[in-house]
């Protein structure tokens, strides 16, 4: 769905949009659309490049016009010459084509969980947040990116295998220590729109993937993420939930503790579970920690936490040994804000 943020646009704002999409494509030096506020203007630039990724060779732009004059010269700021530029492209479809293939005839819930599987398998978080790490060069080419490449790279995927797929863009909470502005996706599966955040889920990982962020409605997703800088589609439905889905989604605390049991029956190193029964405070907690203990003891086994509080998605790690540090670490998945 590459032209989401296209189809909110006012007639006037399209004609802009299509101008700078055709330039940016076509690598020209200038383009001259209609005036609009410096401000407006900045946010059409933005606006086409969420809708299109793989303009990832125009970062920023200028623009000059005479204070009377109806219309202004756009000027692309382009990160290389167009030789550069076009051997980067063949590349980089190159790669897409060779991820995607295999893909084909998938479900979409496959094909979705499959690109989200990608990003966590494959790239890094850049904590340097090199300059390419903010476009799908940086986790396609180099394997690291921060939260607005990896939603990019996740909405060019999206696109390749039929996706519908949006880049959504928060604001900053200086006052909660949030410094920096967030990226995500939301992502169309049987005519349901979802909440996806690749970033987050890799910043939870410790050896099994993670799936707290994905496909979550609107009530979920805002308990940890701030309000949006563009209007994205809503999200209501809260069953696509991908551990209610895959019934990991659980009410009473003797569920978990028999889930736990058929974890260690299996030999498995991890558990991890969301709480649909409520929030997680300390008594609760107190309490699955002791059933935990319990049925990992049968097995001589020792348990250790990681806790979601936000999404109340806890993974437990089994292990030979007595934990050495701390029991219950609490995860907050921020580190890959920019």
């Amino acid at each position: 769905m590459s032209g989401y943020y296209y189809q909110q646009l006012s007639t006037g704002e399209k004609s802009v949009y299509d101008g700078l999409l055709t330039a940016f494509m076509s690598l020209a030096p200038s383009v001259r659309v209609p005036r609009l506020a410096p401000a407006r203007m900045a946010d059409i630039f933005t606006l086409v490049r969420l809708d299109n990724p793989l303009l990832f060779y125009v970062p920023t732009f200028s623009w000059r016009a005479d204070a009377r004059a109806e219309h202004m010269e756009v000027l692309p700021q382009y990160l290389f010459d167009k030789g550069k530029i076009r051997e980067q492209q063949r590349s980089l479809e190159a790669r897409i084509g060779r991820l995607t293939r295999p893909l084909a005839g998938l479900s979409g819930e496959e094909k979705e969980r499959a690109i989200h599987d990608f990003i966590l398998d494959n790239v890094c978080y850049d904590k340097l947040k090199k300059a390419y790490s903010h476009e799908i060069i940086g986790p396609l080419g180099h394997g690291v990116g921060v939260c607005e490449g990896i939603a990019k790279t996740v909405k060019v995927l999206c696109d390749a295998v039929g996706l519908p797929c949006v880049v959504a863009l928060c604001e900053a909470a200086p006052e909660k220590g949030i410094k920096y502005r967030h990226t995500w996706n939301l992502i169309e599966l049987l005519g349901k729109w979802y909440h996806v955040d690749a970033t987050f889920d890799l910043s939870l990982q410790m050896g099994d993937h993670r799936y707290d962020y994905l496909n979550l409605d609107d009530r979920h997703i805002f308990r940890d993420h701030q309000n949006l800088v563009y209007p994205v589609p809503i999200c209501t439905d809260g069953d696509g939930f991908y551990y209610r889905r895959e019934k990991l989604s659980l009410t009473r605390t003797e569920d978990v503790e028999n889930r736990v049991r058929q974890a260690l029956r299996k030999k498995k190193e991890t558990f991890v579970f969301h709480w649909r029964g409520g929030g997680i405070d300390q008594t609760l907690l107190a309490d699955m920690i002791r059933r935990c203990d319990r049925a990992a003891a049968e097995r001589e086994r020792f348990v250790t936490y990681s806790l979601n509080p936000s999404q109340a998605v806890i993974q437990l790690h089994f292990q030979a040994q007595p934990p050495a540090g701390a029991e219950v670490t609490v995860q907050q998945p921020d580190e890959g804000q920019e």
